[in-house]
């Protein structure tokens, strides 16, 4: 039985997910991670059944689960490109990618379209559970020699190994359909090996999950000391008075050093002014002493004759104005006389007697 197992497992057997994960257009990566986060606690009350991928549909999602250092399934498709990997960040996890691209399923299909990628949580989560999604992609002719060729022997062959718990407290146990029990010594040894494996994959996965919280707590102490060291410091605390409430939050030496200080400060200031008082007070200049009052009585007497001089000259000058407007008004009055008197000898000669 276990030699006939190891035959199928190499053929393509593997253990899936029982229940349809239905069909879905495209899985992005915050969806695959939400998945894969799922799928744990899913396999932990979910026994996966041992079964072949055969040919998927297009939007298929598949959940198996491989043990270390074994391959992956044959799903029955050709794929004309070498698989390629690349690591995405998903915070404090790390998905792991593999991506392939234009198979064909020989004798079935006619262009190579089948896109398959295959996602698993390699840091936060469990390495041993892997999603694979099956989409459409950018077709491309199929080389003649390979159209027809199978990628494995069919028929597939017939599986009676019971459905096996892979994750939590039950790993590595196994669930007989009813009204069949295990035979003696049948498959005992395989049974165990997986087990066994399981058991340890499981440990590591715990290890995984426990290593992950310690990293978490380390980023948040570390968020919260750059947190406290980028912070403003609040400004310093005004000193007051003391008063008999302060005594408990103030220790007995700072609390005498300050009295001390101040009544020190008050009686010397007392005692200044009884010893000294306005004995030695300085004696201030005049505001007044910066300037010279001989200059400055000089320099106002040539001002006030300055002014006497253009006050004079503004009276002359006023005084011939007066003159002159006089004189005019007099010739003004002269000519107005003239014109009369000429006026005045025209009429008369104009008059017959």
């Amino acid at each position: 039985m276990a030699s006939q197992l190891q035959l199928a497992q190499a053929e393509g057997l593997c253990l899936r997910y029982p229940e349809n994960l239905g069909l879905h257009r495209e899985v992005n990566f915050d969806s695959a991670v939400t998945m894969l986060l799922r799928a744990i606690q899913m396999a932990t009350t979910m026994p996966f059944t041992w079964g072949f991928i055969d040919k998927p549909q297009e939007g298929q999602v598949i959940l198996i689960f491989i043990p270390n250092h074994s391959p992956f399934p044959n799903d029955g498709i050709r794929y004309l490109e070498q698989e390629v990997k690349y690591n995405i960040p998903a915070g404090m996890r790390e998905l792991e990618v593999y991506e392939a691209k234009f198979g064909f399923a020989p004798g079935v299909d006619q262009t190579a379209w089948r896109v398959r990628r295959r996602y698993r949580l390699t840091k936060g989560g469990h390495p041993q559970l892997i999603l694979m999604h099956y989409s459409r992609g950018q077709p491309i002719a199929v080389p003649p020699q390979f159209l027809n060729q199978p990628i494995r022997v069919y028929p597939l062959r017939p599986v009676t190994e019971p459905a096996v718990f892979v994750c939590g407290d039950k790993t590595g146990q196994k669930v007989y359909p009813p009204g069949m029990a295990p035979g003696p010594n049948v498959g005992m040894g395989m049974g165990m090996g997986i087990g066994m494996n399981m058991q340890q994959q499981a440990m590591l996965a715990q290890q995984n999950n426990n290593m992950e919280i310690l990293e978490r707590k380390r980023e948040r102490e570390r968020a919260r000391e750059r947190g406290a060291s980028m912070a403003p410091r609040p400004p310093p605390r005004v000193e007051e008075e003391d008063s008999g409430d302060e005594i408990d939050m103030i220790s007995t030496k700072a609390l005498a050093l300050t009295r001390y200080r101040r009544n020190h400060d008050i009686m010397n200031a007392v005692f200044k002014h009884a010893a000294y008082g306005g004995k030695y007070t300085p004696t201030f200049p005049p505001p007044y002493s910066i300037f010279n009052k001989t200059e400055l009585e000089d320099k106002t007497n040539q001002l006030s004759a300055e002014i006497a001089a253009l006050n004079a000259r503004a009276i002359e000058r006023n005084a011939a104005k007066a003159l002159a407007e006089q004189e005019r008004l007099q010739q003004k009055a002269a000519l107005a006389f003239d014109l009369g008197d000429a006026s005045m000898e025209n009429l008369s000669d104009s008059i017959v007697v």
